[in-house]
């Protein structure tokens, strides 16, 4: 039996993004002939799609001849596609290696292209560790940055804001939806303030895009990450909208791929393979968002009843539909991650980019979390396969964990003999 709630960390490509990524890869058919182990080409892979050697999906985009046509009007018809799911235009969409990618060359090359105006960028406490280390960064180079503070839910006061911005105040980078709490941010309040004060306002959308409706217009951001292994798409491969007007330095210097923005050989089947995901994604979202968000409330509701000494963090509202981060008492979240595992439950004490990272959650702290309940904290994220009988399943599994883990604690015990 293997359960598995970490898909805030990645989450399995959808069978039908594969067979659309196949044409793209590059793989001969001679290869897999040889090859075969029985495998993705008897399920109807790339063979039965026609393979690079009908299509010419495997060439280089960048080059003149009619194969590569084939793949250069793939990217096109992907950056269009991407473009459609966000309310952009196509030439707003730049196609990148990762999310992290993304965020890197939003603050940095919006910093950059506007520094005439000055070098302040305002971000929170509880960003990415993409946004926070890279805005650690800039401080070493002598940008002035403030992490503004949240509530005990993890949310950004807009009047804390509208209240940090100064006359050379550049950009401000704010995450649409926590990666570790899922508290999703009045964005399109912020995005009204930052616009009013003709500030550039970039969002980290990863966890969001492909689970929540997201329309830039609405949000009023002028850039946006994405990253497509968090949608049921593949890793290393990413995107970021710019606002039309937005000026941006390049990250990368190179080839003119990207419009001349974004230098390197494209991942033609890594873009196919996010397009294709997402538009997976948003065609079902209402009826899976709904599905997802029942099965949250679910593990929450028998978590906080079943097992005493637990908490919720972040809001029961305004919160991602699949995220769950639970504090429980008197023990530690990684041993009790590990005793998880052994039993063939997989999740997570927080972000899986600083996974084996001594300190506890930057997040929970900034909420204001002891270092105790930070430290004792797990993050359950559902997707697309988790089921009700998972649900069961894991309560099942996380009580008799926890209670055979505060038997070993002494802080337990110090508390029932307090408390007798």
């Amino acid at each position: 039996m293997s359960l598995y709630f970490d898909y805030a960390a990645t989450s399995p490509i959808h069978p039908d993004t594969i067979v659309k990524m196949m044409p793209f890869l590059g793989v001969s058919h001679a290869s897999l002939d040889s090859t075969n182990q029985g495998g993705f080409a008897n399920q109807g892979g790339f063979a039965n799609q026609g393979g690079f050697a009908n299509q010419g999906g495997f060439a280089n985009p960048s080059s003149v001849y009619a194969p590569a046509r084939v793949a250069r009007k793939a990217i096109d018809e992907t950056r269009a596609s991407v473009a459609r799911t966000i309310n952009a235009k196509p030439d707003e969409i730049y196609f990148t290696g990762s999310g992290t990618e993304a965020d890197n060359w939003a603050i940095k090359g919006g910093l950059l292209a506007n520094s005439q105006k000055g070098r302040h960028i305002i971000t929170t406490a509880i960003e990415h560790h993409a946004v926070l280390y890279t805005c650690k960064y800039l401080e070493t180079q002598g940008y002035d940055v403030t992490y503004l503070p949240v509530d005990s839910y993890g949310f950004v006061s807009p009047g804390a804001f509208e209240a940090a911005i100064r006359p050379d105040t550049v950009m401000a980078s704010i995450i649409l939806a926590n990666n570790e709490v899922g508290t999703i941010q009045p964005m399109a309040t912020i995005g009204k303030l930052a616009h009013e004060a003709g500030i550039i306002l970039h969002t980290d959308a990863v966890q969001a895009v492909g689970h929540i409706p997201i329309d830039v217009e609405e949000l009023q951001v002028d850039s946006m990450s994405i990253s497509a292994h968090k949608f049921s798409g593949p890793k290393g491969v990413g995107a970021l909208y710019i606002r039309k007007g937005i000026r941006m330095t390049p990250l990368l210097h190179g080839g003119a791929q990207e419009r001349g923005q974004r230098p390197g050989t494209e991942n033609v089947a890594g873009i196919v393979g996010l397009g294709a995901a997402l538009e997976y994604c948003v065609n079902k979202m209402q009826t899976e968002a709904s599905r997802v968000t029942a099965l949250r409330d679910r593990l929450i509701d028998a978590i906080l009843s079943k097992i005493p000494h637990t908490h919720l963090n972040g809001p029961r509202d305004n919160r991602l539909p699949g995220n769950v981060n639970i504090s429980f008492d008197f023990i530690e979240g990684e041993s009790l991650l590990l005793h998880l595992d052994m039993l063939g439950c997989q999740a997570s004490t927080g972000s899986a980019c600083s996974s084996g990272a001594l300190e506890p959650s930057h997040v929970l702290l900034a909420m204001g979390k002891s270092h105790e309940a930070a430290n004792g904290t797990l993050r359950f994220s559902l997707g697309q396969e988790n089921t009700d009988e998972d649900v069961n399943k894991l309560t099942e599994i996380l009580a008799k964990s926890v209670a055979r883990l505060r038997e070993l604690s002494p802080l337990y015990d110090d508390f029932i003999k307090t408390n007798k």
